[in-house]
């Protein structure tokens, strides 16, 4: 499995174009939208964020997956991973077949689950919050029915996200992205400077999703693999199955604290606070995020290779991109957060929005706390590698954690907005926020010798 700049290259674009398509985004809407509707779109990020929960970890564990049996390994493990006999990772198709099987009947239902939940709770909710909205109804309310189908047909396709990324087809995958993207872009700039507002969003979402998931099946179904799966005997679904549900449930939980300490904030938040207070933080941990999302590329570009190092049993080669990894992460973080600081509030003036960055101290207080977020779980990543999952317990208390203190801080606190940052900063301190980070520089034998010698090496 070849990884290289290329690839990193193709990453950074996708995810640019991914995770700041909003921000690409933010001089249409802040132009065109009300501060109230803004505050409604925020809330449907948050939904759709919700909607990727609902996978439950069983993604990055497909993912994992597929990656040992293009390694070469002949069958799946609860807890770590064959050993490689095949030094030319010859790949046993009739397991492939029946992950394959497995990851489609895994989906199928859980798009079930996804539509029954969003046309029941999700439309509860969306009702609630709509009883203060001044703006015109029906465009939300068509928005969200669109939104309810997408994020349907979204989860029931996931699958094929594993399939290129664990065969280790980054560099397809990213352009898929950046097609997929650019034309989300396009048709969304072009329907909302049209007036069409949520709907605007909604349907450019839709057009992206079909193009990633009709590229993607096309790529990675090619004629020869197509031709040996249907000359194969597929394993097992079930046994397939139980050898993956074990750590997929661990990292389900994972993703459940990680969503309650990330997105509780903005759910219980909007019952305290005003629509105009929801759309700045939105706003600002979208921008935040797209800082935090680019910090990580390095090391996302080389996850499957390093899946495959642990099979090879490679520990130096994974210190090094680990190594390296942290330092691209120190030096995004100290550009980006400058550039949210003392730019983004001016740009934000140039185009004259009525939704404005939260204050200076606390979006800088957000920074921080999105930094050493995103180093635990950067470390969290190395870990899973090894095909265990040592964090899903910590992550889930933090989450819960971080639910208790936002509803203590603001049923008896005046700290208002600053209860968002605070509530998940504090959770994520007490413990992940070192314990991670800590635990792959024992294991990896990393010292500070390694930071400054790499340095030296790769950026100097």
């Amino acid at each position: 499995m070849e990884i290289g700049n290329k690839d990193i290259f193709w990453n950074y674009a996708s995810t640019f174009l991914k995770i700041a398509s909003g921000a690409v985004l933010l001089p249409f809407i802040l132009h065109t939208m009300p501060a109230e509707k803004v505050g409604i779109w925020t809330i449907f990020i948050t939904i759709t964020s919700f909607v990727g929960l609902l996978d439950f970890g069983f993604n990055p564990s497909f993912t994992r997956n597929v990656t040992y049996v293009f390694s070469g390994v002949r069958s799946l493990k609860k807890k770590g991973h064959d050993d490689l006999i095949d030094v030319n990772h010859t790949i046993d198709f009739g397991l492939l077949k029946g992950l394959i099987s497995t990851m489609r009947w895994f989906y199928s239902r859980m798009a079930i689950v996804v539509l029954v939940l969003l046309a029941t709770i999700g439309t509860f909710y969306i009702l609630k919050i709509l009883n203060t909205y001044q703006g015109p109804k029906l465009e939300v309310y068509i928005a969200w029915g669109l939104l309810c189908l997408i994020s349907t047909y979204n989860i029931y396709t996931l699958y094929y996200d594993s399939l290129l990324q664990g065969k280790g087809l980054i560099k397809r995958s990213k352009q898929i992205v950046v097609v997929a993207q650019s034309v989300y872009l396009t048709i969304a700039a072009i329907l909302i400077l049209l007036g069409f507002g949520l709907i605007a969003i909604v349907l450019a979402q839709l057009s992206s999703i079909l193009i990633v998931r009709t590229l993607s099946y096309r790529f990675f179904f090619t004629q020869e693999i197509k031709q040996k799966l249907e000359n194969s005997i597929p394993q097992s679904k079930d046994d397939i199955f139980r050898a993956i549900y074990p750590n997929a449930i661990k990292v389900g939980l994972t993703t459940i604290g990680s969503f309650l300490v990330n997105r509780s904030a903005m759910i219980i938040g909007s019952f305290f606070l005003t629509l105009e207070q929801i759309g700045s933080y939105g706003i600002t941990m979208q921008l935040v995020g797209v800082v935090a999302a680019m910090a990580g590329i390095y090391i996302s570009t080389f996850q499957p290779k390093i899946v495959q190092l642990r099979v090879e049993k490679n520990s130096d080669k994974i210190k090094e991109l680990y190594v390296f990894g942290e330092i691209v992460l120190i030096i995004t973080f100290v550009i980006g957060g400058l550039a949210l600081l003392y730019i983004a509030p001016w740009a934000l003036n140039l185009i004259k929005s009525e939704t404005h960055l939260l204050p200076f101290m606390i979006t800088g207080f957000v920074m921080i706390v999105t930094f050493l977020e995103t180093n635990h779980g950067m470390a969290g990543s190395i870990l899973l590698t090894k095909n265990i999952v040592p964090f899903f317990k910590a992550s889930l208390l933090s989450g819960l954690l971080t639910v208790i203190l936002l509803l203590l801080f603001f049923n008896f606190t005046g700290l208002g907005l600053w209860s968002m940052i605070l509530a998940p900063g504090i959770a994520q301190g007490v413990y992940q926020n070192w314990k991670w980070p800590l635990e792959v520089s024992k294991e990896l034998k990393i010292t500070y010798k390694d930071y400054l010698l790499l340095f030296q090496n790769r950026i100097i």
